[in-house]
C-alpha cells in the first residue's frame, strides 16, 4: 500500500519536493471532459503497446524519459455536465455533446468516476443553452487528488472560464499536483502564478495548447518562412470555423479577448517585424454544426518579395479538433511528471515553449523542440535511456532476428 504524505505548506510535498506518491506511473486528473479529454483517454489506450522504437504521429516520443504512454494513469475527472457526472470515465468521454471520432475502443468502465466541478464562469450564454448542470454541491476537489494520488492535473475547462481557472489552480496547488494548462487563461506565463508553483515546488505546462499540425503552429511557420526568406509580410489573417462545444463556447465574443490574445502573440511573436493591429486578424470565427469535431482553418497571408511584387499565399487546413491535441497532452504530463520527481516548480520554460501557443519565452519551434529534448534528457529516469539509442538498440536487435 503507499503511504499518504501530507502535503507541505503551498502544495509541496515529501522532504524534497520530490514525486508526491510514487515514481512508475504518472497519475493524471483531468477538469472537463470534452472532446479533448475524450481524444486524450482514447491515445492512452491506442498507444499502450506501442513500441518504443517505432516513431508515433503526434508524441514527441513513446518512450519520454522513462514513461511510455501506458504509464499514464487517468485518476479522477471533474464536470458540471449532468450527463456526465456521476458515470464513469470510460462512458462520460461519449455523453453530451461531445461529438469526436472514435479512433480506439475504450472499456466503458475504467475505474474512473466523474465528479461535480465547480461552475464560477465555466458555463457561458450560449453553452447554458446546451448543458444542464448536475444537481448537487461541488466535490472536494482537494481531497480527491490527494486521495487518488494524483500527479498532474489537466485543465479542459471551456475557453473563457477565467475564474473557475483560477479556483482551480488554488485547488491544485493545496494538494500538490502539477498543472497542465491546456486554454487561454494565463496562468503559467504569469509571474504571480509562476511564483506560486516555484514556491511550491511544483510543475506547470502552459498556456493554450498547441496542437499537432493545426492553425497556429501552420500560421507561424507561414510566418517564419517569409522572413527567413526576405518577403515582408504586409497582413495576415486566421478564420477558424468548427462544430464541437468549443466553437459554439465562442459565440459569446466576451469569452474570446485571450483566445485572441494567445492565437495572435503565437503567430506575430514569430515575424521579424511588428504588423499594425488593424492588418493582423487572428480568431475563431463561426460555429457550423454540422463539422462536428472538424476544424477548418482558412489562412491568408500577403507580402512583398524582390522589386516589392506582390507575394500572396491562401490555405485551408481541416482536422479532427481535439485528437489534434491530445499527443500534446501526453508529452506534457510526461514533462510534468519528470519535473515533479526532481522538485522543479514553476513554469517548464522548454515544454512550454513547444508544447503551448503562451509560454512566458516564445522561440522559434526547432528551437523549442531541441529545448525540450534538453529537458527531457535532463530529468529522465535513473536508467532510461535517450530516446534515439534506445530506437538504435531495439532496431539492431531486430535485425540480428
Amino acid at each position: 500500500m503507499i503511504e499518504h504524505k501530507a502535503p507541505h505548506a503551498n502544495g509541496a510535498s515529501g522532504a524534497n519536493g520530490a514525486g508526491r506518491y510514487q515514481s512508475d506511473k504518472v497519475r493524471v486528473a483531468i477538469i472537463g471532459v470534452g472532446n479533448c479529454a475524450s481524444a486524450f483517454v482514447q491515445g492512452v489506450h491506442y498507444y499502450r503497446d506501442a513500441n518504443p522504437a517505432e516513431r508515433v504521429p503526434g508524441l514527441m516520443h513513446v518512450d519520454l524519459g522513462g514513461y511510455h504512454v501506458r504509464d499514464i494513469e487517468f485518476t479522477a475527472a471533474f464536470d458540471i455536465d449532468r450527463s456526465k457526472v456521476g458515470k464513469d470515465l470510460g462512458q462520460a468521454i461519449w455523453a453530451g455533446e461531445n461529438n469526436t471520432v472514435e479512433f480506439a475502443k475504450v472499456p466503458k468502465r475504467i475505474g474512473v468516476p466523474v465528479h461535480r466541478g465547480m461552475t464560477h464562469d465555466g458555463l457561458g450564454k450560449y453553452l447554458s443553452q446546451k448543458i444542464t448542470k448536475a444537481p448537487g454541491e461541488t466535490a472536494d476537489i482537494v481531497s480527491i487528488l490527494r486521495d487518488t494520488h494524483t500527479d498532474v492535473v489537466v485543465s479542459y475547462l471551456p475557453v473563457g472560464s477565467e475564474q473557475a481557472t483560477k479556483w482551480y489552480v488554488e485547488q491544485v496547488l493545496e494538494a500538490g499536483c502539477g498543472f497542465v494548462n491546456c486554454i487561454p487563461v494565463f496562468i503559467a506565463r504569469e509571474p504571480y502564478w509562476d511564483r506560486r508553483f516555484k514556491a511550491a515546488r511544483l510543475p506547470i505546462v502552459g498556456d493554450d495548447i498547441k496542437s499537432q499540425v493545426g492553425a497556429t503552429i501552420v500560421h507561424r511557420t507561414l510566418a517564419r518562412l517569409l522572413a527567413d526568406r526576405g518577403v515582408k509580410m504586409l497582413r495576415t489573417s486566421q478564420l477558424n470555423v468548427g462544430g464541437n462545444m468549443d466553437f459554439y463556447n465562442m459565440l459569446e465574443r466576451e469569452r474570446l479577448e485571450s483566445k485572441k490574445i494567445s492565437k495572435t502573440n503565437a503567430v506575430t511573436s514569430i515575424m521579424d517585424e511588428e504588423l499594425p493591429a488593424q492588418d493582423v486578424y487572428i480568431g475563431p470565427s463561426d460555429y457550423v454544426p454540422w463539422l462536428t469535431d472538424r476544424k477548418w482553418a482558412h489562412i491568408r497571408v500577403e507580402g512583398q518579395a524582390f522589386g516589392d511584387v506582390p507575394l500572396n499565399i491562401e490555405l485551408k487546413l481541416e482536422v479532427w479538433d481535439s485528437p489534434n491535441s491530445a499527443g500534446i497532452v501526453i508529452d506534457a504530463v510526461r514533462c510534468c511528471k519528470l519535473a515533479l520527481n526532481h522538485g522543479v516548480g514553476g513554469q517548464l520554460d522548454g515544454p512550454s515553449s513547444y508544447l503551448m501557443k503562451s509560454p512566458q519565452n516564445q522561440r522559434p519551434d526547432d528551437q523549442a523542440r531541441a529545448d525540450t529534448e534538453k529537458f527531457i534528457a535532463r530529468y529522465a529516469r535513473k536508467g532510461a535511456a535517450p530516446a534515439r539509442r534506445r530506437a538504435a538498440g531495439a532496431a539492431a536487435a531486430s535485425r540480428s532476428k
